[in-house]
């Protein structure tokens, strides 16, 4: 039987270890989990996302608020269940995303793979003129408009405690 997620929604209190469960498990390591525990003791996210499929949860993301500038977000972690990988759940997730994004006139930061991000509607170009403390050749940006802003990032403490 083929089996379908149900819609996006907030994380609810209580899914923690689901999360932090699908987050090892899809990064081979632990790090990124404690990277969300540390976001959220600091109260650095300013939300948290799931793909429910039946009792689990396949798919997650974050959005941490920037230090600077404000009131732009970054996206980290973003995570899909091993075992459903590549039925593009992920595209679809980041598709929304940045919809909602440039329906709320937010600007939100990703780094990662630019082919897979720019498929969910990101954009590496609008990102040239940002000054980031991570590679840029890594750096999408998602958000109003079709401008290359002018901006320093300044990330929440936890990612700078990965250096």
């Amino acid at each position: 039987m083929i089996q379908f997620p149900d819609h996006m929604r907030p994380m609810q209190q209580g899914e923690e270890d689901a999360v932090d469960a699908l987050l090892s498990d899809a990064f081979d390591d632990p790090s990124e989990a404690r990277l969300v525990r540390q976001l959220r003791r600091t109260k650095a996210i300013a939300g948290e996302t799931v793909l429910p499929m039946g009792d689990r949860i396949v798919g997650y993301y974050a959005l941490s608020r920037m230090v600077a500038p404000k009131g732009w977000l970054c996206l980290a972690p973003v995570a899909v269940a091993r075992d459903v990988q590549g039925r593009r759940f992920c595209t679809r997730m980041m598709g929304m995303l940045t919809e909602w994004a440039r329906m709320s006139d937010t600007y939100v930061v990703v780094l990662g793979k630019v082919s897979l991000y720019e498929r969910g509607g990101f954009s590496h170009a609008r990102t040239a003129n940002l000054t980031s403390p991570y590679p840029g050749s890594h750096l999408m940006l998602a958000g109003p408009g079709s401008n290359v802003p002018t901006q320093t990032l300044v990330y929440p403490k936890p990612f700078q405690d990965l250096d």
